[in-house]
């Protein structure tokens, strides 16, 4: 991950309206973005290349991941630091309760399973959508920015009341798969 989620974080901050601290925020810029379709769409809008800049992009890959975080982002009305993990917002309360999820988990899968940039796109979106357009910003920043293997077992764990997979779980996970 080469692009800055603290460069991510304030450029959302900085298009956000905010009548209490007098910031207008830039709407326009805002609506553009949640009218692409795609993410190619989404790395043409003049306010992708300034998150692209602010966050430290180096070439076409920081671009794409810039684009996609502009354009999921864009949706996301207010930040709810109160649940700093999206995944456990979302899941259920637990493993005998799935119909308790905000996300149930067949919508859950397809996130995880979201290969392409545009399939993301789609599944944040509506993962936004669902969550009332208020999510933690760090953390969806991370996600959008460096949507690794780690991080998507991280979200598993969280979504299903897991907690936190061990290093040493980890590990001999991975010697067990390992030929």
């Amino acid at each position: 991950m080469s692009l800055s989620i603290s460069g991510a974080i304030a450029w959302w901050r900085d298009l956000q309206p905010d009548p209490a601290h007098g910031r207008s925020g830039d709407r326009a810029a805002l609506a553009k973005l949640r009218r692409c379709a795609t993410v190619t769409e989404a790395m043409q809008e003049p306010a992708t290349f300034d998150l692209f800049r602010r966050g430290g992009g180096r070439g076409s890959n920081d671009l794409a991941a810039a684009a996609l975080a502009a354009a999921v982002l864009a949706h996301i009305r207010e930040d709810d630091p109160a649940n700093r993990f999206i995944a456990r917002r979302i899941g259920p309360e637990n493993t005998d309760k799935a119909e308790t999820a905000l996300v149930k988990p067949l919508r859950f899968r397809r996130l995880m399973e979201a290969d392409t940039e545009d399939e993301r796109l789609i599944a944040f979106r509506r993962l936004a959508a669902i969550a009332g357009n208020k999510l933690n910003v760090p953390d969806i920043s991370e996600a959008l920015l460096a949507w690794t293997d780690e991080r998507k077992r991280r979200w598993v764990y969280d979504y299903w009341n897991a907690g936190q997979p061990t290093p040493s779980q980890t590990a001999s996970q991975t010697e067990e798969t390992t030929p």
